[in-house]
């Protein structure tokens, strides 16, 4: 994914990085509560090796996750490491936990 500006942006742009040979049968729905400027919420599907992504909230979303929007486009420019920010609590996870680790799998970032 090339380097984004906003949260709104790296929503936009999913789709046509996601990877459905590494998402194979899985089937999950992801909540991404983002505050902050440029934050809101957005929902990413993925079954049958298809991802959507909406905006807006999920009744029982898999996995959720919730940080800043300016957190969350540092770590998806690199600039945040995604361990380092679930450790030092820039990020809270709620839910399928070992999904957030496939996430990274999901997705070609360069």
């Amino acid at each position: 994914m090339p380097r984004v500006n906003s949260a709104e942006e790296v929503f936009n742009l999913m789709p046509a990085h996601f990877l459905p040979e590494q998402a194979g049968t899985m089937q999950a729905v992801l909540q991404f509560d983002l505050s902050g400027d440029g934050g809101g919420q957005w929902v990413a599907a993925i079954a049958g090796g298809q991802l959507t992504v909406t905006k807006g909230t999920t009744e029982k979303p898999n996995l959720t996750l919730n940080m800043s929007a300016k957190d969350y486009v540092a770590m998806v420019n690199g600039e945040l490491n995604p361990m380092s920010a679930f450790m030092t609590g820039k990020v809270k996870v709620k839910g399928e936990t070992p999904l957030l680790m496939k996430m990274q799998k999901l997705f070609s970032f360069s």
